[in-house]
């Protein structure tokens, strides 16, 4: 049977955007695959790890009233041989005995299928109490600023993931491991957010959920960077997104995040406002002498100067002097530099704010006349 007609590309985006969370190696063969199914005018391409599920639906261009089949297939194989076919003309997809058939012109490949009754699939949940809907590049901005603080297979699993937080006004991401956090959010009250709506049930003034590590990062490589909107639907036990003809589902984290509020300084009142590509410019060559295993670097701030140092087990040392705008009392403090690279390297704003109480004291940085209240607390390190 015929499954589908396209130009190569017209199959093969959709297919890379699905297939990003399939594992390589997994207790369940099956999760390998993609899911295809054709109805009487689309075909949907669906992959999952059980916790994450992305779907997209695709035009057939002709209806076909007696279509209405389903299979899977290595996700991998049928990527690579769509990327490796030598030009944009048409491919077919057909399927036969068992059999998936991808055909363009004289070269044909034929990959084994299992039976899409055996694939697992997430079913979405029915009660919503929290809907959204807002511009991609504006919640792709929001992840953006926030995603680096996110732990890696921390043993406080609550921690590998993000915080989301939607009330009737605002919706806040918030991530942390431990040693760093990142916010920011995007209000109905800033003029600069358009299209942004929310709507609660009323059975709480607001709802907090923990989304995976992994469906942040896949949702940052399919959101778009322009107007185009999104659809949020925030349940008890996941969370679902529709961009356009794209869903991506996600199981959520359960587990109590950290006060964030708690952590965020408020009295810090030495402030250093830098030019941010400047600052990370002679970061990132401190950095050339730190280890994988010491990473610090040391701060010292004084008249509208700070001085960046860094030292090794080899007795190698770098130092830098820029310029800053800062008049409070003389301060030196140390940090993990690859900390101070992540948030630089995440902002796009021309300065940053930098404010510290003392040395032995978290650094807040923020950005002059932020949008999107951005905040992002440092622990300091001892050197």
């Amino acid at each position: 049977m015929n499954l589908h007609q396209a130009e190569r590309d017209a199959l093969l985006r959709p297919l890379q955007m699905v297939s990003g969370i399939v594992e390589r190696r997994h207790t369940l063969p099956i999760l390998s695959n993609v899911l295809l199914t054709r109805t009487a005018s689309t075909l949907s391409m669906l992959a999952t790890d059980i916790d994450i599920q992305i779907t997209h639906h695709s035009d057939v261009g002709s209806v076909d009233a007696q279509a209405n089949v389903s299979t899977t297939v290595s996700a991998r194989k049928l990527v690579d041989i769509l990327r490796a076919l030598p030009n944009n003309n048409e491919v077919s997809l057909s399927l036969k005995d068992n059999r998936l058939t991808i055909q363009q012109g004289k070269a044909r490949f034929s990959l084994q299928t299992l039976s899409a009754d055996e694939f697992p699939t997430v079913v979405a949940a029915e009660q919503t109490p929290a809907k959204l809907t807002l511009r991609q590049k504006d919640l792709k901005q929001l992840l953006h600023l926030v995603h680096f603080a996110m732990a890696q297979q921390d043993i406080r699993y609550y921690l590998n993931g993000l915080l989301l937080v939607v009330d009737a006004r605002s919706i806040r991401a918030v991530a942390t491991d431990g040693h760093r956090l990142a916010t920011a959010s995007l209000s109905l009250d800033d003029a600069n957010i358009q299209g942004l709506s929310i709507e609660l049930d009323g059975s709480a003034p607001s709802h907090q959920v923990i989304i995976p590590r992994k469906a942040v990062m896949e949702l940052q490589k399919v959101l778009a960077d322009d107007d185009q909107t999104l659809d949020l639907q925030v349940a008890s036990q996941q969370v679902r997104f529709h961009l356009g003809r794209l869903e991506l589902l996600a199981k959520l984290i359960e587990g109590k995040f950290p006060d964030f509020e708690r952590v965020i300084p408020k009295a810090h009142d030495k402030v250093a406002t830098i030019q941010r590509e400047v600052l990370l410019g002679a970061l990132q060559r401190a950095a050339i002498l730190t280890t994988e295993k010491f990473k610090g670097v040391t701060l010292s701030l004084g008249n509208n100067t700070v001085r960046i140092s860094a030292k090794n087990a080899e007795q190698e040392e770098a130092f830098e002097e820029i310029e800053a705008n800062y008049s409070g009392n003389d301060i030196e403090i140390s940090f993990n530099v690859q900390y101070l690279l992540d948030v630089l390297g995440n902002l796009k704003t021309n300065d940053v704010e930098i404010r510290l109480l003392d040395s032995n004291a978290s650094a807040l940085i923020t950005t002059p006349g932020d949008d999107l209240s951005f905040r992002c607390v440092i622990m300091p390190m001892r050197i």
